[in-house]
C-alpha cells in the first residue's frame, strides 16, 4: 500500500476524516464513479465500488460509494458509517431487499447479499481491518451496535463498456 493510501486510511479513521468520507466524498464519488464506469473516485487507489440498492421505504434506487474488500469473486462491505451510532441507510436497504447492483472496475454486476455471521464474519472482519485498521476505531466509537459485515455474491455480470 502506498504511503498516500496509508495516510488517507489513517485520516478516515479520525472523527473529522470519517465525517468527510460520510458527508463530502460520496456526492463527488457518485459522479466520478459513474463517469469513469467505476474506475476513479476520491479514494485514490482504494478499492471503491458504487452500490445501488432499493430504498427500503421509498422503493427508489439509492447509490452509495463504498470501500470494499474482495473475497474471491465476492465483495465484502463493512457497514461502519465511520462509527456513527446508527447503521447506514444502505445496510437497512439490503436487509429489506438482499440484492443490489454494483459498478466496479469498469463493469456492472448484479449481486445477492447476505450478512456474515459467526466464523465467516470474524474472518471477513479480519480481512477488512488488515487493509483498513480504521474499522476497529469505528467499532470502538459505535458502542451501541456491532458493525455489520455484508457479503455481495455476483449473480450476473454485464460486459465492460
Amino acid at each position: 500500500m502506498s504511503p498516500i493510501m496509508k495516510f488517507v486510511l489513517k485520516l478516515a479513521s479520525t472523527r473529522a476524516g470519517g465525517w468527510f468520507f460520510i458527508r463530502v466524498a460520496p456526492p463527488m464519488d457518485r459522479l466520478l464513479l459513474r463517469l469513469s464506469r467505476g474506475r476513479f473516485s476520491t479514494g485514490g487507489t482504494a478499492p471503491i465500488l458504487l452500490l445501488t440498492t432499493t430504498g427500503a421505504k421509498s422503493g427508489l434506487p439509492r447509490s452509495t460509494p463504498l470501500l470494499y474488500r474482495p473475497d474471491g469473486e465476492r465483495f465484502v462491505l463493512i457497514a461502519s458509517k465511520a462509527g456513527y451510532p446508527k447503521h447506514p441507510a444502505w445496510y437497512h436497504n439490503l436487509r429489506h431487499k438482499p440484492e443490489a447492483s454494483i459498478l466496479v472496475g469498469g463493469r456492472s454486476v448484479t449481486c445477492s447479499v447476505h450478512e456474515a455471521e459467526g466464523e465467516e464474519r470474524e474472518r471477513l472482519w479480519a480481512l477488512a481491518t488488515e487493509y483498513n485498521p480504521g474499522f476497529d476505531a469505528y467499532q470502538s466509537r459505535a458502542t451501541q451496535r456491532r458493525i455489520p459485515v455484508m457479503v455481495l455474491t455476483p449473480s450476473t455480470a454485464e460486459p465492460s463498456a
